[in-house]
């Protein structure tokens, strides 16, 4: 049984406030002295790096349509253990979820696998009694879905909040806080949302400190968190990564990260580690060689497109991917990990370990795909069937090799990736939570090399 006290922070629609209230709130409780674990609906990998600025914990996302709804709730408890409040960040609008596929994905149905109360964070900036109607259409939509106040966020002054308040009265739901514009916690964005923290540490430490200050002052905490612990427990049993027996070294797995690559599930390296490796991170923008004995290689998303003429500098680095790539060595590379093995990116050398090419594009390819493993590789047998994420802005040429790495069904049939010798590369992020074999054959092609 989970019994940890927890919100969901809503909105009828992206671009509401959702990042800025749910990150002010998770560091205003940790300022208290809360342990705050801190979750986010859907794919994303840039909002939990400030959530676990905010609370010190890592970020972690819950994503039923790439781990499952049945795993939604074991995940959500893996997370919050020894904590004392969980927020969990919602994904575009309230029931906005994977495309065509009613409420699945959803932070509606998230709520839902969590028993958990939603706080519905309105943009109030160009409406004063409508955002009655808009509040009772969401919390009267799905009956299931308990929504237990509003937050207003971009407030004009306090005859509007008054104005607000009153409208409000009507739905019975209560006002649980007001937030004035507030410009200068913007936090800034560029072609697939905001920056990364790892790119502006400084910077994201100020934002926020400001997210959360703003929230101190406009939100009411107390009945907030009395709001978190009307959750009932969760019965069920709780997701631990499947520990196995090690005889001998461990092999080591080095995983790229940094300011080039911050896209990563906290869910991957712990079970990496609980199948028997020893994770090492680098930084491909600093250092010029892999970690000592490196075995195996993970690089996952990121944007190498902006730091192309740092990672193409370092040579020693890119000549030492290359060469454990031709040995044989087992290579787990998603979307920015692609990129960074092929031939050129933007005209700029990278490693060469694939004969294709890549640029920069003004098309966003987005959306949550079904796979099947086209053919053997270290990460999953012919057959194994995924559901994964792509969100990039650029363009690989040829999109796939002799031996692609996954037959795409969703939203058009269409092959993807390169296997070659003990590489994976693709455009496809995927949860290996949802298939934890996947982690498991990776760390045991390590094995056998380090051997």
């Amino acid at each position: 049984m989970v019994s940890v006290p927890r919100l969901v922070i809503a909105a009828p629609a992206s671009n509401s406030g959702k990042t800025t209230v749910a990150t002010g709130l998770m560091a205003a409780f940790a300022g208290r002295g809360l342990a705050v674990s801190p979750h986010k609906v859907g794919p994303d990998y840039i909002d939990p790096g400030y959530h676990a600025l905010a609370t010190g914990r890592p970020g972690r996302n819950l994503d039923a349509y790439m781990c499952g709804p049945e795993l939604v709730a074991p995940l959500f408890g893996h997370g919050v253990a020894g904590c004392d409040l969980a927020v969990v960040e919602g994904v575009m609008g309230l029931y906005d979820g994977a495309s065509g596929q009613g409420e699945l994905a959803s932070t509606a149905q998230v709520s839902k696998l969590l028993r958990a109360p939603v706080v519905l964070v309105v943009d109030a900036s160009s409406q004063s009694r409508s955002v009655a109607a808009l509040v009772h259409g969401f919390a009267s939509w799905d009956p299931e879905v308990r929504i237990g106040g509003v937050i207003l966020n971009k407030v004009g002054s306090d005859r509007h909040e008054a104005l607000l308040r009153e409208a409000l009265e009507e739905t019975g739901l209560p006002v649980l806080g007001a937030l004035r514009r507030a410009p200068q916690v913007a936090t800034p964005s560029r072609h697939l949302g905001l920056v990364p923290v790892a790119e502006r540490q400084a910077d994201a430490v100020g934002a926020v400190a400001a997210m959360a200050e703003r929230v101190r002052a406009g939100c009411d905490l107390e009945a907030l968190l009395a709001l978190a612990r009307t959750a009932p427990a969760l019965p069920g049993a709780v997701w631990e990564p499947e520990r196995q027996p090690v005889e001998g070294a461990r092999p080591v797995v080095a995983v790229a990260g940094g300011a080039a690559f911050t896209f990563a599930y906290a869910e991957h390296a712990e079970l990496l580690t609980a199948a028997g490796a020893e994770v090492a991170v680098f930084d491909p923008l600093r250092d010029e060689k892999l970690p000592a004995d490196t075995a195996g290689l993970v690089i996952g998303g990121g944007f190498p497109e902006v730091y192309a003429p740092e990672l193409s500098a370092n040579e020693p680095l890119r000549r030492a991917v290359t060469e454990l790539a031709a040995a044989g060595a087992p290579v787990a590379a998603e979307c920015a990990g692609l990129l960074y093995l092929a031939r050129e990116l933007d005209g700029r050398p990278m490693c060469g370990v694939l004969d294709a090419s890549a640029r920069m594009s003004e098309r966003l390819t987005l959306g949550y795909r079904s796979a099947v493993a086209v053919s053997d590789s270290v990460l999953a047998e012919a057959g194994t069937r995924l559901r994964g994420h792509e969100f990039h802005r650029t363009v690989l040429e040829p999109g796939a090799g002799a031996v692609p790495a996954w037959g795409l069904h969703q939203p058009e049939r269409r092959v993807e990736g390169f296997v070659q010798r003990g590489v994976h590369a693709s455009y496809v992020h995927t949860h290996w939570a949802a298939s934890p074999g996947v982690a498991r054959r990776f760390v045991e092609h390590c094995r056998r090399r380090a051997v």
